[in-house]
């Protein structure tokens, strides 16, 4: 493969292209090989989980049973040894089985084509957390940037992996901006992900202001409180005093109302969309109000 490629070219679509199972290829240009495991190494900054949950467990049990059935990719190392790729969960799984080496294909990327590839295989999983998905598409963009794509095309196909707009890759571009932290906060819903991203647009030492009256406070953000410590923000006003009249401010009191459909369903025409149905209910509560109003 060219080193000096577009990201287009190492676009991997199909799963044996991914990791190279061609059976039948009589080229020999790449072959399996046995690694150990003491000379496999996680990728540099490598933004996803290796989580043992249970589906680790049914890893180990498969690795114990059968060996590693798909391979991992690798490239070498300056200073000895290889970079996991593709391949981090199963060499723990392999390590927890007891066995101590890997089936690997070993490729020459470069960087930006290796920070590629090992985001691409591992988008496909349920449960990743906003911090990963945040990281890991940061390091993407930055890569296909330097690979020559520019622009919001290339946040469109940052995303394409994940099947995820240009517009959700950038919020997740911004997330990335804040600290460990109120990351881990995000992770843990105590922060939500718009107000998240607000945050992002803070300096570091604001941020850490931010965490600083969090933990004080043991409180939460809204977004009316997020929009305007980053409208703040932006002006350059903002100081840690400000930070804390913002974050404990009396909060209004949520009110939350259910409409049940089986309720209400009844007053409209069965062709009728929710869309149509809460017009209507809108316009009629408008109506009410103005009609409050006079009686004033």
């Amino acid at each position: 493969m060219s080193k000096s490629g577009s990201a287009a070219k190492i676009k991997l679509n199909r799963f044996e292209d991914l990791f190279c199972i061609h059976t039948g290829s009589t080229d020999g240009a790449e072959q399996i090989i046995h690694v150990k495991l003491t000379e496999l190494h996680p990728f540099k900054n490598h933004p996803f989980r290796v989580v043992e949950d249970e589906k680790m467990e049914e890893t180990i049990e498969s690795i114990r049973q059968y060996g590693v059935l798909v391979p991992g990719i690798v490239r070498p190392r300056a200073e000895g040894g290889y970079e996991i790729l593709a391949g981090h969960r199963r060499k723990r799984g392999s390590e927890k089985a007891g066995r101590d080496t890997m089936p690997v294909i070993v490729r020459n990327y470069t960087d930006d084509e290796a920070v590629i590839i090992m985001v691409d295989s591992n988008l496909y999983r349920e449960d990743l957390l906003p911090s990963e998905k945040a990281k890991a598409y940061a390091m993407k963009y930055e890569a296909m940037k330097h690979q020559g794509s520019k622009g919001g095309s290339t946040l469109e196909e940052v995303g394409e992996a994940a099947g995820e707009s240009g517009k959700t890759v950038q919020r997740y571009i911004w997330l990335a901006r804040l600290s460990d932290e109120l990351l881990d906060r995000v992770d843990q819903k105590k922060i939500g992900m718009a107000q998240g991203i607000d945050l992002s647009f803070l300096s570091q030492e604001a941020q850490q202001w931010v965490l600083e009256i969090l933990e004080e406070t043991k409180g939460g953000i809204t977004t009316s409180q997020s929009a305007k410590l980053k409208a703040y923000g932006k002006e350059g006003e903002l100081t840690l005093p400000m930070i804390r009249l913002i974050l404990t401010e009396e909060k209004p009191k949520e009110r939350k109302v259910i409409l049940r459909g089986n309720k209400i369903s009844r007053y409209f025409p069965e062709e009728y969309s929710n869309e149509e149905m809460e017009g209507v209910i809108f316009q009629l509560l408008e109506e009410w109000q103005k009609k409050q109003e006079g009686r004033r």
